[in-house]
């Protein structure tokens, strides 16, 4: 823990002049990462903030002097996602996560279009575009399928699949994501999500592609019901 000093003026007993005294406020030392834009914006990808003890993730963007804080931002406390009320102690490291760069997540009620994914994605330092598609298929758990239905936390599922998008750009050093998923009813043979990735090499991209949708099946807020001969089954996430 470190301590600002502060300067205080004030009368001596009995009128007999002025006498400074110093008081510590205690601080707390936190190491900042900054990526991307903002990483030029401040001309470094790593310092380190002296904050108020007791100040929160919150008060770290003020702290940069980087003018207006940009629509966004996510915060990550020593490599997990948080909060921006979450408190930070001595020795904490805050990573500020700009947008995902390129890269589109949205849930649809109309057909998916692989075409338009793929077209979110095209960047001039790619050499490669992965994509996966998954459709409805009619044989599910030892029953016949008639139809799937969709259900999603919407304006949460689509901020996870940002998330995602951003933890993936992070690891592989991609260029773009982009995740469509469908909600509502989806028929047989149609499709219910999308997901295209683009990276300067092919082993990143398909990699990245393939931890899309698997850790998309059990971190997004999203539920389907299969429907089929003789009843129906709501299915969680993983499914």
């Amino acid at each position: 823990m470190v301590a600002a000093t502060i300067s205080r003026v004030s009368s001596r007993p009995g009128g007999g002049g002025l006498a400074a005294s110093t008081i510590y406020a205690p601080r707390v030392r936190v190491h900042v990462r900054l990526f991307a834009a903002l990483r030029e914006q401040a001309g470094t990808g790593a310092l380190d903030l002296d904050l108020p003890e007791g100040a929160t993730v919150d008060a770290v963007w003020p702290a940069l002097g980087l003018g207006d804080e940009p629509g966004g931002l996510l915060y990550a406390l020593d490599r997990s996602y948080c909060d921006r009320a979450a408190a930070l102690s001595e020795g904490d490291e805050v990573a500020v996560i700009p947008p995902v760069s390129g890269g589109d997540f949205r849930l649809s009620s109309e057909p998916l279009s692989l075409d338009a994914a793929v077209d979110e994605v095209r960047d001039e330092e790619a050499g490669a575009i992965a994509t996966f598609v998954g459709t409805t298929r009619r044989h599910s758990r030892g029953r016949d399928v008639l139809h799937l239905e969709y259900e999603a936390y919407e304006g949460m599922a689509e901020r996870t699949m940002a998330d995602l998008a951003s933890v993936l750009v992070e690891r592989h050093e991609l260029c773009k994501v982009a995740i469509h998923h469908r909600v509502g009813r989806v028929e047989i043979g149609e499709t219910s999500v999308v997901i295209a990735v683009s990276a300067p090499h092919r082993a990143a991209a398909l990699q990245a592609c393939r931890e899309a949708i698997d850790e998309l099946k059990v971190s997004v807020p999203l539920w389907k019901k299969e429907t089929y001969e003789g009843g129906e089954a709501w299915i969680g996430q993983g499914s």
